[in-house]
C-alpha cells in the first residue's frame, strides 16, 4: 500500500488466514511490491471493488504529470500538486522531473517525507515557510495535501494550476466537486482487477472482504465458486 504496509499471516492447526490491510498490485517504485500469500481464507480491503476501476500504468501518469507542470511553468503558473501526505506525496516527489524546476512542499508533507528519506532516496524539496516569497515559488511545484485547497496558505501561492493525484479522480463528479485544474488518476489500492488477481493467486477458498464495495465484491465472487462474505472494521467510515 505504502512504505511501511504489511500483510499478517495467521496459521493455526493448519489452517492459515491471510490478512491484507490495504494494498495495490502495481509497483510505485517506493514500497515493497505486493506478495501473494498462498491461504485458506483471506482478508481483502476492495475499495475500488468495481469493475469500473482500471488503473492505467504508472509510468504514464507521471509523464503527463510532469508535462503538465512544465507546461505551467511555461505560463509563469504554479502547479500546486495535492494527495495524502502518507505514501502518495512521496510516490509523486520520487517520480517528478527535478530538471524541470524546484519543488516545495507543504509542512505536514515535508515531514512525513524527512522521516522516510532515510530510507528512499527522493529529489531534493524545499519547505514553504512565512519567509517564502511566492516569487520565487512561481513556475515551480508545490506538493501539499488536499486540504490546503481554496484555504488560506494555497492562496498566498499566488497564481496557481491546481492537481489532484487519488483513485477517486476516476469519478468525473469527484473531480467536479474538488473543482480542480487537472485530475491525475493514481491510486495506492489495488483495482477491479488486481483485487481479482490476488484473490486467485493465494488458491484461497473463503474470501471476507472489508472497506470499500463489500457486499458488492462479495456477491460477485460467489457468483465465481467463492465462499466469500463481509466484515465489518474499526475503520470503516474513515
Amino acid at each position: 500500500h505504502v512504505p511501511g504496509s504489511s500483510q499478517i499471516r495467521v496459521e493455526y492447526k493448519g489452517e492459515v488466514w491471510v490478512f491484507t490491510g490495504d494494498y495495490k498490485t502495481q509497483f510505485d517504485g517506493i514500497s515493497t511490491p505486493f506478495e501473494p500469500v498462498k491461504c485458506h481464507t483471506f482478508v481483502t480491503e476492495c475499495t475500488f471493488g468495481l469493475p469500473v476501476f482500471k488503473w492505467e500504468k504508472p509510468s504514464k501518469i507521471h509523464k503527463d504529470i510532469n508535462l503538465w507542470w512544465a507546461q505551467n511553468q511555461g505560463n509563469k503558473t504554479t502547479s500546486l500538486l495535492m494527495g495524502y501526505s502518507l505514501g502518495k506525496v512521496q510516490r509523486l516527489l520520487k517520480h517528478l522531473d527535478p530538471e524541470i524546476g524546484k519543488i516545495y512542499t507543504h509542512s505536514a508533507t515535508e515531514k512525513m517525507t524527512e522521516v522516510l528519506r532515510e530510507f528512499i532516496d527522493f529529489p531534493k524539496t524545499e519547505l514553504i515557510t512565512r519567509e517564502t516569497n511566492k516569487k520565487e515559488i512561481e513556475g515551480n511545484l508545490v506538493l501539499a495535501p488536499p486540504t490546503v485547497l481554496d484555504s488560506a496558505w494555497a492562496k498566498k501561492l499566488g497564481e496557481v494550476s491546481t492537481g489532484y493525484a487519488s483513485g477517486w479522480m476516476a469519478f468525473r463528479g469527484a473531480r467536479r466537486r474538488r473543482a480542480i485544474d487537472r485530475a491525475f488518476v493514481l491510486s495506492d489500492h489495488a483495482d477491479w482487477k488486481g483485487l481479482l488477481s490476488s484473490i486467485k493467486a493465494t488458491g484461497c477458498e473463503n474470501v471476507i472482504t472489508t472497506h470499500g464495495y463489500t457486499d458488492l465484491f462479495a456477491k460477485y465472487l460467489r457468483e465465481q465458486g467463492w465462499n466469500a462474505r463481509t466484515e465489518k472494521t474499526q475503520y470503516e467510515t474513515e
